[in-house]
This record gives C-alpha cells, structure tokens and sequence, in this order.
C-alpha cells in the first residue's frame, strides 16, 4: 500500500533514505551575520548566506575564510514576520566544525528566535500628531 498523497497546499519534505542525521536539513538560502568568538569576546564580524539548515546546526557559505573549530555566533535574517508586523532573527550560538569547499559547517549548541524591531505598516492610517509633524 502507498502512502497517501500530501493534502492540496501542504508542502511534503521527504528525506531520503541515506540520510542519517539525528536532525533534518532544509535547504534554505538566508542572509546571516556571524561573530567570531574568542575567549568570551568578538574577535571578527562577518556575512554570508546558509545553504542547509536545521536545530542540530547550519552549513554555509561566507565571504571570509574561518577557522575551524573555534566558538560562532550567527544572527539569521529569519524570512517570516511575528504576528506578521515584527522580523525576526534566529541566533544560533555553536563551534565551526568544518570548513571546506562545501562550506562553513556550525554545531548548534544553542539557538533561539529574537524580535529585530517592528516594521512600519503603510497601510496604518496617520495620526495627527504625525501629520502636523510633517506639514
């Protein structure tokens, strides 16, 4: 007997049989920010974009070479909003474990979801205080 088909609208990520991994990647291309951590201090900022990602770590490509092994906090342009007026970034604190050709591979040790600040929402009519501001 097959499986059922995924319900109209559902988005279905099957994992392939070899995967092994205790957590599931998600290819997913996201603006990220890092900080090299040294000793309890940023030692270097940095930029890039993740290729996979997952609650277990992230692979990623940056502009700058690495070194491996040392500690990586990364601030990930999350792409959904909070009650969709508020971005929201996910920190991810772990150890760079790889760095090759495929990219920069972190282990998560700890990761959370932070507010970046509300957005301003156009279609909100002007106060007065506002319009007398402007005029």
């Amino acid at each position: 007997m097959s499986p059922a088909p995924a319900p109209v609208g559902h988005i279905r990520l099957d994992t392939p049989a070899s995967e092994q991994r205790l957590h599931p990647r998600y290819p997913i291309t996201l603006d990220v920010e890092y900080r090299l951590i040294n000793r309890g201090r940023i030692e270097r900022l940095g930029s890039g974009r993740t290729l996979n990602i997952s609650s277990g770590g992230v692979l990623m490509e940056v502009f700058d070479k690495v070194p491996s092994g040392g500690l990586i906090e990364l601030l990930v342009n999350w792409p959904f909003l909070l009650e969709g007026v508020c971005p929201l970034k996910l920190v991810m604190r772990g150890r760079i474990v790889r760095c090759d050709a495929k990219g920069v591979a972190i282990k998560a040790r700890h990761h959370e979801f932070r507010t970046a600040g509300a957005r301003l929402n156009k279609a909100r009519p002007l106060t007065n205080q506002v319009r007398s501001f402007i005029r």
